[in-house]
């Protein structure tokens, strides 16, 4: 899963970046400090793989991944060339959800592109740069889709209908990922790598009042009712704190949280909420090889799932052996759970469950 994190010069993107990746991206308080998008993959929490790590000692262990972008800042204009706005539009284009930073807090000392602090305004000048960028590659799919339509092909003039009314709400400034379709007309308008076609988390970038106080914060409320209407989700967050967290020893860091009254880093939410918009869950497999958690869609059948592992395993598919977590826990051992009947024996409609503990049985 790649995340880009975008937002306007100087939110706290970076900071942010620097928090959650531990991978030093350079932070200051001036407009397009970062230029090239700096890249850091980090390592999926997951106390369910560490509980199968203490039971087996594998030889190797292999969490999930996320990799998350740092992208350069964005300005009115970017859709036409503006700042960097090209080089931002493209990095976008490769990720697979957007973490928008947002600033949700007044700091005289903080430079501000606009000014001062406003999110509603910041999310518009992306949201509607985004737009435009859009707008011009359906124009261009419309015009292909006419010269195409000519023959008369029911499909191309179905698409045609498809694309015109995707155009028409762009040019209401509304963003392609809230279009009213069916399975057919949504798969049409995925053929598009479209920038506001893709899942948005707003990172509510807060002081480190307004964490602890976010019935109080009116900008983060006016994110939260914004993101409602929009279908996004929302992540209040302080990057700074998360920075000052993520300089802290591993050992100190839970009881860093406690006293801030926070139950799980910044990552980890962000992490947890990523999962979700993008429909994802974890499948683990163990032994004394490797233990280690695979990611796939959530209604993903055993075949498929096996497929992740390797073709063969999907090609030659016979059955999978599947225990909850939950109950491998409370058994204790893989012998325990079986003796129990609680190593289920699942086929090709089998659909993986969040959690499931899997060995694969096949033949090519």
């Amino acid at each position: 899963m790649k995340l880009g994190i975008v937002g306007l010069p100087n939110v706290g993107k970076s900071t942010l970046f620097n928090a959650i990746t531990d991978a030093g991206a350079e932070s200051a308080n001036y407009p397009f400090c970062t230029i090239e998008p700096n890249v850091g993959v980090v390592a999926v929490p997951d106390k369910r793989l560490e509980f199968l790590r203490d039971m087996y000692s594998p030889k190797k262990f292999t969490p999930a991944s996320i990799e998350f972008v740092d992208i350069a800042g964005l300005v009115r204009g970017a859709s036409k060339g503006e700042g960097l706005g090209n080089k931002f539009l493209s990095n976008i284009r490769m990720t697979d959800a957007i973490v928008h930073v947002v600033r949700c807090f007044d700091d005289p000392d903080i430079v501000h592109v606009e000014g001062g602090a406003d999110p509603l305004r910041d999310i518009e000048i992306i949201n509607l740069e985004l737009i435009f960028a859009d707008m011009e590659m359906v124009e261009r799919r419309i015009e292909r889709a006419k010269k195409s339509a000519k023959s008369g092909d029911k499909k191309i003039l179905r698409e045609l209908e498809v694309l015109e009314r995707l155009l028409a709400r762009l040019n209401e400034g509304l963003p392609a990922r809230g279009f009213d379709g069916d399975a057919e007309e949504l798969d049409i308008i995925a053929q598009s790598e479209l920038l506001s076609l893709k899942p948005v988390i707003y990172a509510a970038n807060l002081d480190e009042d307004g964490v602890t106080n976010l019935d109080s914060n009116e900008y983060y409320k006016a994110v939260t009712e914004l993101a409602a209407r929009e279908g996004a989700e929302v992540l209040p967050i302080c990057a700074k704190t998360e920075q000052e967290l993520a300089e802290l020893p591993p050992d100190e860091r839970e009881l860093f949280l406690a006293e801030l009254g926070l139950a799980e880093s910044g990552l980890d939410r962000l992490i947890r909420c990523s999962y979700a918009l993008l429909g994802l869950i974890s499948y683990l497999t163990a032994g004394a090889d490797e233990v280690r958690a695979w990611t796939i869609t959530r209604g993903t059948k055993a075949p498929q799932a096996a497929g992740k592992i390797h073709s063969d395993f999907e090609r030659g598919f016979i059955r999978a052996e599947v225990v909850a977590y939950d109950d491998l826990q409370s058994c204790g051992t893989m012998a325990a759970a079986r003796d129990k009947g609680l190593l289920r024996s699942e086929g090709k409609e089998y659909v993986m469950r969040d959690g499931d503990i899997v060995n694969y049985r096949f033949n090519v």
